[in-house]
């Protein structure tokens, strides 16, 4: 069994991590940067050793550092939450080499994942619908034959690639080049690899999830879908499980294809497996070999810590439930809180003079932030996420209406105006809205 877990993150995910190894009885290690040192995940650890400075390549980032921070402390496996190198294979590698337990999936599999060509190829193999779309990289040389064969619109992505960067759209061939030539460009800057492909573009689609855990040894389930359709350039806003445009044999049917697939694949850990859908269709898009920030939605629904299992899965425990064990209970909603203008979007660094988060019956707030806390201008804007469940959408709607108002933060810009906006919005009150939807909301379209 593993006795000691160190934490390679930051934030609230790594207050949610060593609050279930608390659980578990297992001692917690929390690495930092010099900028984090009064993080409250610092704090609560059992003990915590400083990476290095504030740049994430020089602490979060930094392995050597990592891995001398797991012997220095005697921690026997990594927790690496999301984001930073929870998705590195190389990591996965080191720490096995020197007998440190990795809690995620193998260095195979996250290569495999990793690429989004690959990743495609395989899940096509398995048995996962996908997007039509290029066989392989796409060139200058092979673009319009490629787009041609497809049908126009398409979209142009990084292999590498996620959160938006290196992609674009082409609505017809005189858009081609200078999008192939933006996406190439985005893609060599943001991943060091200007490697990209080509999908059909869909008009209107909504974004859902299947949720799935493996044990590693050919047994594997799923945890329902989410929707994470509301988003900005690309980044997941509000999210809910289960989405208001599945019926509950349309859930079932896409969740055990991502099971079987799962088994095929002998996975082990928490993954997740993202579709676009539209007109009744699932296509898929890319694999998330880790962690969702949106986990605590499906936690929610299902009453299954995620964390809990991934922890269970890499001491060899194997899974604590079979698929027959999972019952979708209610409707979850997520909205993360950014410390950004609510308006602009910009960064909003610097202290919080007040802190107070809601509670009562079915509210969940996950956040490292407390009043004092100041918040670096390093790192990624989420202070934290409200998470709201009921026992039906409308019920959800009426409590997130409610916590919204009492959520306070003060001395920071926050996004919390939004959410306030969005929760009376009949749109999202009758769950009508695709990916495009919030886009169009904030540029003054009232009316998509």
């Amino acid at each position: 069994m593993i006795s000691k877990i160190l934490i390679a993150n930051r934030g609230e995910i790594a207050l949610r991590v060593l609050r279930a190894c608390k659980e578990l009885g297992i001692a917690t290690v929390a690495v930092h940067s010099t900028a984090d040192a009064d993080a409250m995940h610092v704090r609560l650890a059992d003990e915590s050793v400083c990476i290095g400075p504030p740049p994430s390549r020089e602490s979060y980032l930094n392995i050597h550092q990592i891995v001398a921070a797991c012997e220095i402390t005697g921690a026997d496996a990594v927790h690496p939450g999301y984001g930073f190198l929870s998705e590195n294979a190389k990591f996965a590698d080191i720490l096995e080499a020197h007998g440190i337990t990795f809690i995620g999936p193998t260095a195979e599999h996250i290569r495999l994942m990793g690429d989004k060509i690959t990743a495609k190829q395989t899940a096509e193999g398995l048995g996962i619908p996908v997007v039509p779309g290029s066989d392989g990289e796409v060139t200058p040389e092979n673009a319009l034959e490629t787009a041609r064969q497809i049908g126009f619109p398409v979209l142009i992505k990084a292999t590498a690639g996620g959160g938006g960067r290196g992609m674009k759209v082409a609505k017809t061939e005189a858009d081609l080049e200078e999008a192939l030539n933006t996406a190439r460009s985005e893609a060599a800057a943001a991943f060091g690899n200007p490697a990209v492909y080509m999908e059909k573009y869909l008009g209107k689609p909504r974004h859902i999830e299947i949720q799935v855990v493996g044990d590693g040894e050919g047994n594997a389930i799923h945890l329902g879908e989410r929707d994470c359709s509301l988003q900005r350039r690309h980044q997941k806003v509000w999210e809910e499980a289960n989405s208001p445009a599945l019926n509950v044999d349309q859930r079932m049917e896409i969740g055990q294809v991502c099971a079987d697939a799962m088994k095929k694949m002998k996975y082990r850990g928490a993954g997740t497996i993202e579709f676009l859908y539209e007109n009744g269709e699932f296509y898929f898009i890319e694999m998330n070999t880790r962690l969702q920030v949106e986990h605590p939605i499906t936690e929610a629904i299902t009453g299954i810590d995620l964390v809990h299992e991934q922890i269970r899965v890499a001491s060899g425990g194997g899974l604590s439930v079979s698929q027959e064990d999972i019952v979708f209970q209610g409707h979850a909603i997520e909205c993360r809180i950014n410390a950004e203008d609510p308006r602009t979007f910009v960064p909003s660094p610097g202290t919080i003079t007040h802190f107070h988060a809601p509670g009562g019956l079915g509210v969940r707030v996950d956040s490292g932030a407390y009043a004092g806390y100041k918040i670096p201008p390093y790192y990624d804007s989420l202070i934290g996420k409200l998470i709201v469940h009921g026992r039906t959408r409308v019920e959800c709607m009426m409590r997130l209406r409610r916590v919204l108002d009492e959520f306070v933060v003060d001395g920071i810009k926050t996004t919390l105006p939004l959410f306030q906006d969005l929760v009376d919005n009949p749109d999202i009150a009758n769950g009508d809205y695709d990916i495009h939807w919030l886009e169009h909301y904030l540029a003054g379209d009232k009316t998509h």
